[in-house]
């Protein structure tokens, strides 16, 4: 079992940015690939930026040069730093962590780009 809690969310004007934390907790971190996703309302949930076990990344192209997702096994955390943010990156971000098929998703934070 992951458990995983994410923070760093908020309102932001266009342009600004924003570092989202997704802590884990109660398993071997480190093996993990590690997922940032977003829904925003009235769409499907989808890939923002992922990382594997290995530090291998990749993004949606709609942040690429925008996001970065980083991780910090001695913390047990990833992180998700933003910039350039606009309106179309408002949404609820979720952390995930997945390895072999199986798959846990922290609660969601709420991010708002909004003059």
């Amino acid at each position: 079992q992951v458990q995983l809690v994410e923070s760093g969310g908020g309102l932001v004007q266009p342009g600004g940015s924003l570092r989202l934390s997704c802590a884990a907790s109660g398993s071997i971190f480190s093996i993990y690939a590690m997922g940032w996703y977003r829904q925003a309302p009235g769409k499907q949930r989808e890939l923002v930026a992922r990382i594997t076990s290995g530090l291998r990344t990749n993004y949606a192209d709609s942040v690429k040069g925008r996001f970065t997702i980083s991780r910090d096994n001695a913390k047990n955390t990833v992180y998700l730093q933003m910039n350039s943010l606009n309106p179309e990156d408002t949404a609820v971000y979720y952390c995930n962590a997945d390895r072999s098929g199986t798959r846990y998703w922290g609660q969601g934070t709420q991010v708002t780009v909004s003059p």
